[in-house]
């Protein structure tokens, strides 16, 4: 859907640059998706999407702005290892203080308890003449002059209770305890007592507690020991992903994101919402293939302030929306990026299991790409129609690469072609169709690496593949 932004139009057009048009930007009155019948057309601008329009507005052109707004959809289920270890931490640390706590509490009221049954007759006469002024007097009348009585500091109704003191070693009044009326001294002693052994058992739970979380601090800290020496990741577990992750993608030179639908509904959809009039649509030569969109502005590029925490080998990366600055076509774009995006396209048909070495696909302009056939029949779901003429690609190798990177702080696996993903990734592998089947290999992957194998079963191509290790499996 198109947008439509109202302001001063001539400062906008003007505008030769990013933070030009976000200067531009101060001065927009109005975002439509169509023309506003009440707003003078010559102070109307139209953008691509209504997603750019909003873009504008809120000035989120700069790459560190959209990173920030990715990490944020990013709801985590899982930490880092980091963040366990501090949970465990903290965890420990509470736990110990609330050993203390109990200790120190089982020591007062066992004490209260002794002090009790040392002042005998102290409480013995308290009981008594509180409930003797009771029954005469009953609670409301006790309550009235329970201040003018020095060795009871007041009385509960509601509990039957009241909180009297003891006497110091001066014979005046010190430790303050609970009593309850009904009770006889030794019953009052007791319940002191009791409430002593309780808060010893839960300082016996709590130790207990204690060992578990150490147990589990020790565990964590030798996991992410082994996992740094083996050059391994702690993948996140994450119940929402990156736009793209949605379907088929793989980085190409320069950063530029290749979309592919993973079926007929994925199909319509990349070329519905993910084929721009400046990006460029690619399609293997069979029947079948992904719908494929070559993004223009959309990719990656290399992160200038990688986290200390990722290890040796592994590419940190982040997500851009500015790619290919000037360019305003994916035609423009390079001869051998047009290949690779072929390239990619054949890999993900039925052309990886077929036996063959090379196959060949296509581009073409979004402008060409139709639903509708030359007699006005609708196609159906995932099926295009491409009029005009065709850009070729032929003889395309049958060949993927797995590199392993941190995109926006996620753990990933980045497929592409051999020659982009080991200018990025240190470690690698390069897929070929073999006899291996994707999940065997996906397996071995994830365990040499730490990354889900979803995630590399997403990646990889559809069939039985044969892989040659560059450092991602044995590093």
């Amino acid at each position: 859907m198109d947008g439509r932004l109202g302001f001063h139009a001539g400062l906008w057009e003007a505008a030769d640059n990013e933070a030009a048009r976000d200067a531009a930007s101060s001065g927009i009155t109005e975002i439509a998706p169509f023309d506003l019948a009440y707003t003078d057309s010559g102070m109307m601008v139209e953008v691509a999407s209504l997603s750019m329009a909003y873009d504008a507005v809120f000035g989120s052109h700069d790459a560190a702005a959209f990173i920030r707004r990715e990490e944020e959809l990013l709801v985590e289920s899982g930490e880092d290892e980091g963040v366990k270890q501090a949970k465990l931490d903290r965890r420990a640390a509470q736990q110990r203080s609330a050993i203390d706590r109990f200790h120190e509490r089982a020591a007062i009221t066992q004490e209260l308890g002794k002090a009790i049954q040392d002042n005998w007759e102290h409480v013995d006469s308290l009981l008594a003449q509180f409930n003797e002024a009771v029954a005469s007097d009953g609670w409301e009348g006790v309550m009235d002059r329970i201040h003018d009585v020095p060795w009871i500091d007041n009385a509960d109704p509601a509990r039957q209770t009241i909180v009297a003191y003891l006497p110091d070693e001066d014979g005046e009044p010190g430790a303050s305890i609970t009593l309850e009326v009904s009770k006889t001294v030794h019953q009052n002693a007791q319940r002191y007592f009791e409430e002593g052994r309780s808060q010893k058992s839960k300082a016996k739970g709590a130790q207990a507690a204690l060992a578990g979380t150490e147990e589990a601090r020790e565990k964590a800290e030798k996991r992410a020991a082994k996992d740094a020496a083996a050059g391994r990741l702690r993948a996140r577990q994450r119940s929402k992903r990156f736009w793209f992750e949605k379907h088929r993608w793989a980085m190409l030179s320069g950063g530029h994101l290749l979309i592919g639908g993973r079926d007929a509904k994925g199909n319509d959809v990349v070329v519905r919402k993910h084929l721009s009039s400046h990006d460029l649509y690619f399609h293997a030569d069979l029947h079948g293939a992904p719908s494929c969109s070559l993004k223009l502005k959309d990719g990656l590029a290399p992160n200038q302030n990688p986290s200390e925490a990722i290890p040796e080998g592994v590419a940190s990366l982040q997500i851009v929306q500015n790619l290919a600055d000037g360019t305003e076509d994916a035609r423009e774009l390079s001869e051998s990026l047009h290949s690779e995006a072929a390239q990619v396209a054949v890999c993900w048909s039925r052309a990886w299991g077929s036996g063959g070495a090379a196959a060949v696909a296509f581009h073409a302009r979004p402008s060409q790409v139709s639903k509708t056939t030359e007699s006005g029949e609708s196609l159906g779901r995932g099926s295009f129609v491409v009029r005009g003429q065709r850009n070729w690609h032929r003889d395309l190798p049958l060949e993927l690469a797995v590199g392993m990177a941190v995109v926006n702080g996620v753990p990933m696996p980045v497929s592409g072609t051999p020659s982009t993903i080991s200018e990025h990734c240190q470690r690698w592998v390069k897929v070929t169709p073999g006899r291996e089947k994707k999940e065997a290999v996906a397996n071995r992957i994830s365990k040499a690496t730490g990354l889900v194998q979803d995630d590399l079963l997403s990646c990889l191509p559809p069939g039985n593949c044969s892989v040659e290790d560059h450092g991602l499996i044995q590093p």
